[in-house]
């Protein structure tokens, strides 16, 4: 039986996302302020509501509820309601009041506050502006933490894993994971990818926890947002851009990820960027070139939802892993048309990454980002092999000359 490798996840939060109002299942901003008003009233007035999964760009009519109907439906609470990609959310009036966030705040370096015409918060935010909101929501123990992990590594011992990575591991991870190798709780192999700007902590603190099951990969940043945030780098223009960022939000410079992997490499580890825009991967790809990285599969790309038919075949000839979620195209079929439809033959170009030299489970890696999406590797299958959500019609196919075999689409989960 093959050995299946999650190449891209994040364990606890997975697990502690299914303590939150899940909307992952709702059509329209209506149904969805149901399911959130529903689960708001058994809470206490002063108990934050969190809501995960919102897929506004794929409602029936695209785009976030309105500052009123939200503050309605949690009771005058404390809210926040996580777009999936979490690269996006919404707060409640009383949640921006708990992360003191007013018409005078200023967008943070990385992140955009959304803004009515009288330059108000409507609630909704982008990349670093959401986690500024975010931070005032209260922090889960330890001891919670540690569950939240459990639970998350349940569902990918149940779904056939027997190696996951973590792909932005808070410093205490480590730690805990090994207490649970040296209990025999760790059922699975686990490399850790932690905040680069921590690396060289984060590799002398990994000396204590590595374990036979248990590893430091290297670090990891995020080049660029997401496509349903619009705040994916492109290199073209969105058609329905966010006002004053016509390509998405460029979070880091060439020359940044080139000293990032420059450090990495030092230390002989690697480093995993985030990359889903066709302008965020070649940045990466760029400053992997200008770092002379090692073509060891220990650098990686993460993502690459768009790629520049040019880049395709640096993946190889570079030894840079392409590690991608086939999955994610079974939500981001309303988006990726509304928002990119003169470059939907640029979505996940997998047969041509292959047939460039870029071998399945080799240099093309496969995962699902969960708590993004749920870890079942049948959609990435799903994804891979059809092209779109299984039941469409064959012409609403993405890039359907780019479909893989499915002993293809499973190669890309088995362990190297």
């Amino acid at each position: 039986m093959t050995r299946l490798r999650e190449a891209h996840a994040h364990i606890a939060l997975h697990g502690r996302s299914s303590s939150f109002v899940d909307l992952a299942a709702c059509k329209s901003a209506a149904e969805a302020l149901d399911r959130i008003a529903s689960a708001s009233a058994d809470l206490e007035p002063s108990q934050w509501v969190i809501a995960v999964g919102a897929r506004p760009e794929g409602w029936s009519v695209p785009g976030w509820f309105s500052p009123g109907d939200l503050n309605e439906a949690v009771g005058g609470r404390p809210a926040f309601v996580w777009c999936f990609d979490h690269h996006a959310g919404m707060a409640s009036a009383a949640g921006l009041a708990a992360a003191e966030i007013g018409g005078e705040t200023p967008d943070p370096a990385g992140g955009t506050f959304l803004r009515d015409a009288a330059g108000q918060p409507t609630g909704v935010a982008l990349e670093s502006a959401a986690h500024a909101v975010w931070s005032a929501v209260p922090e889960p123990t330890p001891h919670e933490w540690r569950g939240h992990f459990r639970r998350g590594l349940a569902d990918f011992v149940r779904c056939g894993f027997t190696e996951v990575h973590e792909l932005h591991a808070p410093p205490w991870l480590g730690p805990m994971l090994a207490d649970l190798a040296d209990a025999g709780e760790l059922l699975v192999d686990v490399t850790l990818y932690e905040p680069v700007a921590d690396i060289v902590a984060a590799f002398d603190r990994a000396e204590a926890w590595q374990r036979d099951n248990l590893r430091l990969g290297g670090g990891k940043i995020f080049a660029d947002g997401t496509l349903n945030s619009r705040t994916a780098w492109m290199l073209h223009p969105y058609a329905d851009p966010v006002p004053g960022h016509p390509t998405g939000h460029a979070l880091w410079t060439v020359d940044a990820i080139a000293e990032a992997a420059t450090q990495c490499a030092s230390l002989g580890v690697g480093l995993a960027c985030h990359a889903i825009g066709d302008g965020a991967v070649r940045a990466v790809l760029d400053a992997y070139e200008l770092a002379k990285v090692p073509a060891d599969r220990s650098f990686r790309v993460e993502h690459a939802e768009l790629l520049d038919k040019a880049d395709v075949p640096r993946f190889a000839a570079m030894g840079v892993v392409c590690s991608v979620q086939p999955c994610h195209l079974l939500t981001d079929i309303e988006a990726l048309r509304r928002l990119v439809p003169d470059r939907l033959d640029r979505v996940l170009p997998m047969r041509e990454l292959i047939d460039s030299g870029c071998a399945p489970g080799e240099l093309l890696w496969f995962g699902s980002d969960a708590p993004i999406v749920r870890p079942d590797p049948q959609d990435s299958i799903d994804a891979a092999t059809l092209r779109r959500r299984p039941g469409m019609p064959e012409a609403d196919a993405i890039a359907p000359g780019q479909a893989l075999t499915e002993s293809e689409a499973w190669a890309a989960f088995a362990r190297g």
